[in-house]
């Protein structure tokens, strides 16, 4: 069998598409490289819905950590405590096991004339649960950071919007939110770039790989457990995530030159990647 009809059955396998079954021996290189970079299309669904949900989130809960209202304030400390403070694997057992304890068939909720029937079986896969759980996840750690940078905004720019009359909404959305992206994009950009490798724990979290469609870390797992031989498909899977995370840092940095355009380019501040721990 070629390489081009390797890929041709396997490229999109983990979207339900090409030959049904997984090779079972005479594993090629192609093999390995086509089925993980398949998986990878999983591990980038999760990272990118993530972190655009996100982004909404956490900015919501940093203004609302930052509100002199004591009944915004502590939810969203509490919010980013809980999440921070919990490591992400045991994120996800918790979830998974609350999504569980759900009524299979559903719940129903009186409408009055009519009776809403919401299902709860979808929260058990991986493609919904472990999606809900990064998201939140992302929101607590991007809401640490926007509330960084919103307390770091400059006085002087707050008092030039007062000057010039910008008060409430139009002050946040003309003056304060866009200083707080430039100051948060570095920092966010590492976030980003550190939930994109956090996807990977999907794989060892509760929520199962539907019809062997998993992500990248499961086919790589697939091939080690075959093969005997962990030291080809888990370098291939940290290649595939270097080429993503180069991506994420080309693109986040297109946009770091958007936020700081008013600034002389030897001023402007750059993405520098960053080693972070796992959390």
């Amino acid at each position: 069998m070629s390489c081009l009809q390797i890929i041709g059955d396997y490229a999109f396998r983990s979207l339900g598409y090409g030959e049904r079954l997984l090779p079972r021996s005479d594993f090629t290189l192609c093999h390995q490289v086509t089925l993980i970079g398949s998986g990878l299309i999983w591990n980038i669904y999760f990272g990118a819905l993530a972190l655009i949900a996100g982004f909404f989130l956490a900015n919501a809960v940093a203004l609302a950590r930052a509100s002199g209202r004591f009944w915004l304030r502590k939810p969203a400390e509490w919010f980013i405590f809980v999440f921070r403070g919990s490591p992400l694997f045991i994120q996800f057992f918790l979830f998974y096991e609350a999504f569980v304890l759900l009524p299979r068939a559903g719940f129903d909720i009186p409408l009055g004339l009519i009776t809403l029937t919401v299902e709860t079986d979808w929260l058990t896969r991986a493609w919904a649960g472990a999606l809900i759980v990064l998201f939140l996840n992302t929101a607590a750690y991007s809401a640490e950071i926007f509330h960084g940078a919103l307390q770091s905004v400059p006085r002087g720019d707050i008092e030039a919007a007062d000057a010039y009359g910008l008060s409430g909404w139009a002050r946040f959305r003309r003056v304060l939110w866009p200083t707080m992206l430039r100051l948060a994009w570095p920092a966010y950009t590492n976030e980003a770039i550190f939930l994109f490798h956090a996807t990977t724990l999907v794989f060892f979290s509760g929520f199962p790989a539907f019809q062997q469609r998993g992500d990248a870390l499961y086919y790589a797992n697939y091939f080690a457990d075959k093969t005997f031989n962990p030291f080809i498909p888990y370098p291939i899977v940290a290649v595939y995530f270097i080429l993503l995370t180069l991506l994420l840092t080309w693109a986040f940095g297109r946009v770091n030159a958007r936020l700081n355009r008013h600034l002389p380019s030897n001023i402007r501040p750059g993405i520098r990647l960053r080693a972070q721990l796992i959390r």
